[in-house]
């Protein structure tokens, strides 16, 4: 479930996994959520990979791959690409079958079963990795490391990432001042101010909970930086599909896009948004 403006800055009064209705809101329209959300950065794919190659040099005829929160695949056919065999799992059976049926624009079926992670029965299988793009934020961070310690192969790889805007400070101060005039009660700005502020949160979360299962070694931090073009249309599309957008009244969402609208018009009809891409990693060293 890739970084949307509307989710840049975590849910401060609880913790996001308990969060369950925006999370499981994204499937209302996963073609659209396929298309407009980023992909992630070869380097990471590339970097994750070799881990997970070098930790089971003998997986063929590639490493299993596990992805939680699987959504409509956009991680898991990169990861498909890179050489893996890939299994989904997410709650929204209807992000599921968009996933099983290779819809979208970069095809391909995968296997996906549908489960809130914490409770998936794995029925005796194992893997050389558990990943999880833009999800884990979604699943109790304590629970869900000591389940993927349950079905990872001695050796292990966890690897877990996000993409996080990192916007130049006219484009911040732009949709910064949109927000501002059309949510004026909002208790949160997501342009208010670096997003990697709020977004450590998640990573801490990561950490601890890794930690705290004993079984893995210590947690690792990294950061890949990309950017990517957009059109008015393109950047308009992929904000719908975030999880506060679906929880605003239709008539304050269209506020919200003709603002931003307009704000790009005067950047000429698009711009290029940098990303920051930060994966948290470990690898198992004990049974559980």
């Amino acid at each position: 479930m890739p970084t949307n403006e509307s989710e840049q800055a975590p849910h401060s009064q609880r913790e996001s996994h308990h969060a369950r209705e925006m999370a499981e809101s994204f499937g209302s329209d996963a073609e659209r959520y396929d298309r407009a959300r980023p992909r992630y950065p070869a380097a990471m794919v590339d970097a994750i990979t070799a881990a997970i190659t070098a930790a089971s040099p003998a997986a063929s005829p590639g490493p299993d791959v596990l992805d939680v929160g699987v959504g409509t695949g956009i991680a898991a056919r990169q990861f498909q690409a890179a050489g893996c065999t890939v299994l989904g799992v997410d709650v929204d059976a209807r992000m599921a079958e968009f996933a099983r049926r290779g819809g979208g624009l970069h095809g391909g079926e995968l296997d996906v079963e549908v489960a809130a992670f914490e409770a998936w029965d794995p029925a005796g299988r194992t893997f050389d990795a558990v990943i999880a793009g833009q999800t884990w934020h979604w699943i109790d961070p304590v629970a869900g490391a000591a389940k993927a310690a349950e079905v990872l192969r001695p050796g292990g790889q966890l690897a877990v990432f996000w993409n996080v805007f990192q916007p130049s400070p006219d484009i911040a101060e732009a949709f910064a001042g949109i927000y501002r005039r059309v949510l004026p009660d909002s208790p949160r700005n997501p342009w208010a101010k670096s997003a990697l502020d709020p977004y450590s949160t998640l990573f801490t979360r990561a950490v601890d909970g890794i930690r705290q299962t004993g079984a893995f070694g210590e947690p690792e931090r990294r950061q890949f930086d990309w950017e990517r073009g957009y059109t008015r249309e393109e950047w308009l599309d992929q904000l719908r599909t975030g999880g506060d957008a679906s929880q605003l009244p239709p008539a304050k969402l269209e506020e919200l896009l003709t603002g931003t609208g307009a704000a790009i018009d005067a950047m000429g009809g698009g711009f290029t948004m940098r990303y920051a891409t930060v994966v948290v990693t470990a690898a198992l060293t004990a049974a559980t």
